[in-house]
């Protein structure tokens, strides 16, 4: 079971990680017409958790504050997904 645990673990840091990668790379001008493949990519593995809160909360003006609550958002859901798994090993 701790095998199960650190994996979920690691998903979730690799997801924080993606998100922080993202709003670092969007600082940077990107070419439209021949996107960076790691850049393309990033965008599939961060739009889903980004896009609804860009519904709920959309950027204002050069300021987007998504990155941020779904950083929040997943370390708080990682805290609660890691202490249930780990009240079922027990």
């Amino acid at each position: 079971m701790s095998i199960i645990i650190y994996l979920v673990n690691l998903i979730f840091t690799l997801l924080i990680f993606a998100i922080i990668a993202r709003a670092i790379l969007s600082w940077f001008p990107q070419d439209p017409y021949n996107p960076n493949p790691l850049i393309v990519w990033l965008h599939r593995i961060t739009d889903p958790i980004l896009e609804p809160i860009h519904r709920l909360i959309p950027p204002i003006g050069a300021i987007d504050i998504s990155p941020i609550i779904a950083l929040i958002g997943l370390q708080i859901l990682q805290a609660i997904v890691d202490t249930l798994l780990r009240s079922m090993v027990r």
